[in-house]
C-alpha cells in the first residue's frame, strides 16, 4: 500500500513535538475504564496483570503500553474508553513488572518480548467470545504488537491492529534518545529502570551485578549491561537487532495500520518504513507532520488517535479523518 495521507493537525496551541509529547502526558486526566483485573500465569512461572472492560462484546481490543508505563497510562486509558464507547470489550496488560508489583523473575519485559503478547492474546482467545481481535500499541507497546503479527502464523480472529509512535528501527530510536535535547526523555527512563534493577538485584542477589549502573547514561549503556544479558541477548546491538519490528513488516498478514508523526522527538529515520508500506498488501503507514510520541491531541475531548484507530479498526479507510 501507498503511505496514507494525513489531515491531522495539532492545535494552535500545541506547537513543536516536544511540547505535543509532554502536554498530553502531564495535563490529561482520563477515567480509568479498565476495572477488572485478572493475573495471567505465563509457561515460565512468572506472570502479567490484565485489565479488563465489558463482558461479551462481539469486538475485542488488546492495548499494550510502552517503556516503564502501564494500562493505567492516559493514552491507553483515553483509548480503550474511546473504543468501549463504540461497543468493543477491552483488554489492557501490563508488561511484567508494570502493574504495580515486581514480576518474580530476574528477566523483565523488553521491547521484542512478543511471546508475552502471544500467551495474552491466547488467552483473550479461550475466555472471550469475540469473533473479532483487534490489537493496538503504543510506542514499545507497538513495536511489539507489529513483531508478533509479522513474526507467526496468527489466529483467524485476530482482525486488524493499530500502531502508535513505534520505535521499528530500535538502534535508530535510542541515537535519536541520545541526542543532548532528548535528554530529559533519557533521564526520566533511566531512572525508573535503574530502580527496578536495584530491586531485582536485592532479590536477586546473584544474578544481578550492579556494577556500572550509576554510570549508564543511555540505552546504549543500559541494554548492553542489563537488557541484553538478562534477556538472552549478545549485547545491545545483537537487542536491537532481533527486538526491531521494521524486519516483520512485510509479512503482516492482516490489515494493520502505523501512525509515527515526523515530528517526534523518539524517532530517528530508521523508524519510517516507507519501502514495506509502498510493496505490502497489508501494512499500511501514516505520517502527520504533527502529533509529537503518543500525543496527537485534538481539540475534542478524545484524542486523534482514538478517532482514527476507531475509524480504521471499524472499516479500515485509508484516509484519515479530520480532527472534530
Amino acid at each position: 500500500m501507498p503511505l496514507v495521507p494525513s489531515s491531522y493537525r495539532a492545535p494552535a496551541f500545541l506547537r513543536g513535538g516536544h511540547v505535543q509529547t509532554i502536554m498530553p502526558a502531564l495535563v490529561r486526566r482520563v477515567p480509568f475504564i479498565t476495572t477488572r483485573r485478572e493475573r495471567l500465569e505465563l509457561p515460565d512461572g512468572d506472570f502479567v496483570d490484565l485489565d479488563w472492560a465489558g463482558q461479551g462484546s462481539d469486538r475485542l481490543v488488546i492495548l499494550s503500553h510502552g517503556l516503564e508505563a502501564s494500562s493505567k497510562a492516559p493514552y491507553v486509558q483515553g483509548m480503550a474508553a474511546a473504543l468501549h464507547r463504540r461497543g468493543w470489550d477491552v483488554l489492557a496488560w501490563n508488561c511484567r513488572g508494570c502493574s504495580g508489583e515486581p514480576n518474580r523473575l530476574p528477566r523483565a519485559y523488553h521491547s521484542g518480548a512478543s511471546e508475552d503478547l502471544h500467551e495474552v492474546v491466547r488467552h483473550a482467545l479461550e475466555v472471550h467470545p469475540a469473533s473479532r481481535i483487534d490489537l493496538i500499541g503504543f510506542s514499545l507497546g507497538g513495536n511489539m504488537t507489529l513483531k508478533y503479527l509479522g513474526e507467526r502464523e496468527l489466529p483467524e480472529r485476530i482482525h486488524r491492529a493499530v500502531a502508535f509512535s513505534v520505535p521499528c528501527d530500535l538502534a535508530c530510536s535510542s541515537a535519536r534518545l541520545g541526542e543532548t535535547w532528548n535528554r530529559p526523555y533519557m533521564e526520566r527512563f533511566l531512572r525508573s529502570l535503574r530502580a527496578k534493577i536495584r530491586d531485582k538485584h536485592a532479590r536477586f542477589p546473584g544474578c544481578i551485578d550492579l556494577a556500572g549502573l550509576r554510570g549508564v547514561r543511555d540505552f546504549r549503556g543500559f541494554d548492553d549491561r542489563f537488557t541484553a544479558p538478562l534477556h538472552g541477548f549478545r549485547d545491545a546491538a545483537d537487542y536491537w537487532a532481533r527486538s526491531s519490528s521494521r524486519p516483520f513488516l512485510s509479512r503482516i498478514p492482516i490489515p494493520a495500520l502505523l501512525v509515527n508523526a515526523a515530528n517526534d522527538p523518539f524517532l530517528g529515520p530508521g523508524c519510517f518504513p516507507r519501502e514495506e508500506a509502498e510493496s505490502s498488501e497489508h501494512f499500511h503507514l501514516e505520517i502527520p507532520d504533527d502529533g509529537g510520541h503518543c500525543g496527537f491531541s485534538s481539540a475534542g475531548p478524545e484524542t486523534w488517535a482514538e478517532l482514527r484507530a476507531a475509524e480504521f479498526l471499524s472499516c479500515g479507510a485509508l484516509p484519515s479523518p479530520a480532527v472534530l
